[in-house]
């Protein structure tokens, strides 16, 4: 879940500050220059704003994430537990056919690992505290082996070509909505160009179908984790990557997550809730492996 919101958070930051940019720019004021709407233009627009969003946040995605978790990257591995780990992730980048990744470890109670990078030959592969602290040798193998089979199908490459179009449509259906705020509700003759409450009402409705629009992006990332854990028994052993799973699975089991924050509990939730899960089930992960056997 760690690599998804980080990505998420900051595409939604890169994206704002281009908006803000190209209003004091004046470049909406181009967009109703003939009193109407240019709607290539603003189609035009609204792809170079979406996809400059995610591709930013995907060029910044390894360094916003060791700031953000505060990961200290394994320059010279210091005791056994990070020489194994270096070697680990080593073997496994060298079986999927991938460049080595950056290795790092960051200190959190919560058993938790993510990977990220803008390529599968520049990536960073992090590991919480809390996963070395409770989890076998074997069971933190199958995990360091999830997350390089996540950078060798290029999901994080994926994941920004998908929100590239998603951004892209959110921005031109905003706009629109601000378009019709001005110069209906508020009736703005748009000589100036658009009004406040045109950005305002912008701000509101990119909010509104951003998390609307996020419902795709974590269907995507749920069916990636299905092809990430066949990757991981593949790398690590069926049997260690079931381990892994079935240990989360206890681990969550013992927490106690307040109702409020059920739906990003490892495990998944239910009904509408489960629409917003970056992760499958992991009873339903768990059966897909046994099932594959």
């Amino acid at each position: 879940m760690k690599r998804i919101f980080l990505f998420i958070l900051t595409n939604l930051a890169v994206v704002f500050v281009i908006n803000i940019t190209l209003r004091l720019l004046g470049v909406d004021r181009w967009l109703t220059e003939t009193g109407g709407i240019n709607f290539g233009a603003l189609l035009v627009m609204s792809a170079v704003i979406g996809f400059a969003g995610s591709l930013v946040s995907l060029a910044m995605s390894k360094w916003s994430a060791k700031r953000m978790v505060g990961a200290q990257v394994i320059e010279n591995p210091s005791d056994p537990t990070e020489r194994w780990l270096v070697e680990t992730v080593r073997k496994q980048a060298e079986a999927a056919g991938i460049g080595m990744p950056e290795v790092a470890i960051y200190d959190a109670p919560d058993v938790n690992a993510f990977a990220t990078g803008w390529n599968r030959n520049d990536a960073l592969v992090a590991v919480s505290t809390g996963l070395l602290h409770n989890m076998s040798r074997a069971e933190a193998e199958a995990v360091l082996a999830h997350e390089v089979s996540h950078v060798a199908n290029g999901d994080m490459v994926t994941l920004a070509l998908i929100q590239g179009v998603v951004n892209t449509f959110v921005i031109f259906f905003a706009k629109l909505f601000g378009f019709f705020v001005d110069r209906v509700l508020l009736k703005n003759d748009g000589r100036n160009g658009p009004g406040i409450g045109a950005f305002v009402a912008e701000m509101v409705a990119q909010l509104v179908l951003g998390v609307l629009a996020s419902v795709i992006v974590m269907w995507f990332s749920r069916q990636r984790e299905f092809r990430a854990d066949a990757g991981g028994a593949s790398l690590a052993g069926r049997a260690n990557m079931i381990a892994a799973l079935e240990r989360l699975k206890v681990n969550h089991e013992q927490a106690t997550l307040p109702e409020k924050m059920a739906a990003f509990g490892i495990s998944g939730g239910k009904g509408f809730s489960r629409l917003f899960m970056t992760h499958p089930p992991l009873e339903e992960r768990i059966a897909a492996l046994r099932s594959a056997q």
